[in-house]
């Protein structure tokens, strides 16, 4: 797997240290014009990133070239309260704040009902970064938190099988980077302590396919259909005693349906509904602190204990003139962080659920388009219950509670060269 590497390290190189949990640790929209719509796409492909959201989409963008790039920045916090070691106060995970995420995307018509091209993007990731440390984790004031970055390079190839209807089927080829600090407190938990936490970014490579349908029911109508397999990625050696399987940390299947519906000639309302299986991957799914005793890195060993996420996403597309196109859009996710496991979750604290975008396209000649995108994630709070064991490491943590803070913001800019 690591044969195909060397490709794309430029392109990766750009996303290094990038966070961009919004839904769950997924992104809630691929391409800056469907984060405009709040992430709509599955019925409603606008650019040469939408086979990551449908593949199929690709057969109906024509032949162009799309390039971005997305300024992302989450404010992410944390309250311990009532904790017996004490250690009650506010500690804030943003000592890494703003991050820049590219994107990438090349279509070409091959005939009449072929198309192939490619689109690179962030998949997902997820970063905290506590300058002093979180004290029940680590007893020296360390720096604590999380890096996770991932990338997927995904050549797609469309196939219009009858005049309204077309198929798109993608390779996703994933790269991931991850690096955890401050986790000493963990050691005795640790089937590795070696290799568990401050060793550096570590490596991991992997697989999977994305299929797509795209169907014109009427002039006026567009439904959509899409699966993403569960990528099978290589394990992370380096934290072998953190994540369960020995490191093992997949990309979870995802599935979605979608419509848009011309309303007028000028105005085009369109909704996704999507599932992300955060459960299959023991690394997320498994239970957390309750399951401690069966060793960080063991096949059954603690998680983050996410559960699936649901997600719903509602845009509109308004042709305000023949040179201007606005678009506003909302997408809601449900909470994947349970409250009695918020303690764990310091590190991944991917809590905000409520997403409203704006945005909006300017057509500079036949050939050329200037796009952007604005995106807030309003603030949200999990509130532990019973998130913290009583006792000492590492069964216990000196009990009370750990509360979980986020909210973001995202503005992103693209432009479109189109080659037809």
């Amino acid at each position: 797997m690591r044969q195909w590497s060397k490709i794309i390290p430029v392109v990766i190189a750009f996303s290094f240290g990038n966070a961009w949990a919004t839904d769950g640790y997924f992104f809630h929209g691929y391409g800056v014009r469907s984060q405009g719509v709040g992430g709509v796409g599955i019925a409603l492909p606008q650019d040469a990133l939408a086979a990551a959201t449908n593949p199929a989409g690709m057969g109906k963008v024509g032949s162009r070239v799309d390039a971005g790039v997305t300024w992302f920045r989450p404010v992410r916090e944390t309250e311990i309260q009532g904790n017996a070691f004490g250690f009650d106060g506010t500690y804030k995970g943003n000592d890494s704040q703003n991050f820049f995420i590219p994107e990438f995307g090349y279509n070409t018509q091959y005939s009449d009902d072929v198309t192939l091209g490619v689109s690179v993007y962030g998949n997902g990731g997820m970063n905290t970064d506590y300058k002093n440390g979180i004290p029940l984790f680590n007893n020296n004031g360390r720096r604590t938190g999380v890096d996770l970055a991932q990338v997927f390079v995904a050549p797609t190839v469309t196939w219009k099988f009858q005049e309204h209807h077309t198929l798109g089927v993608s390779l996703n080829l994933a790269y991931q980077r991850f690096e955890a600090k401050g986790l000493q407190n963990f050691s005795n938990a640790s089937s590795s302590s070696a290799n568990l936490t401050n060793n550096g970014h570590d490596d991991s490579y992997g697989a999977g396919v994305h299929i797509g349908w795209l169907g014109e029911i009427t002039d006026n109508l567009t439904l959509g259909a899409t699966y993403q397999s569960r990528t099978y990625m290589s394990r992370f050696d380096n934290y072998k005693g953190l994540f369960a399987e020995q490191g093992d940390f997949d990309v979870p299947s995802t599935y979605g349906v979608g419509v848009a519906v011309k309303v007028t000639p000028a105005l085009t309302l369109a909704a996704d509904f999507q599932r992300i299986n955060y459960g299959e991957v023991d690394a997320v799914g498994n239970a957390s602190l309750s399951n401690l005793n069966n060793g960080l890195g063991n096949d059954n060993g603690a998680g983050f204990n996410w559960q699936d996420a649901k997600v719903y996403k509602i845009g509109a597309l308004y042709q305000y003139s023949p040179d201007l196109i606005l678009r506003a859009g909302y997408n809601h996710v449900d909470q994947p962080i349970r409250s009695g496991d918020t303690l764990f979750n310091i590190l991944a604290p991917g809590v905000v659920k409520a997403h409203l975008s704006i945005g909006a396209t300017w057509i500079l000649s036949p050939q050329s388009e200037v796009s952007f995108a604005y995106t807030h994630a309003f603030e949200n709070t999990v509130r532990g219950q019973n998130s913290i064991p009583p006792g000492v490491p590492p069964s216990g943590f000196g009990g009370g509670e750990a509360n979980l803070k986020m909210y973001q913001d995202a503005l992103g800019i693209a432009y479109t060269w189109k080659l037809n």
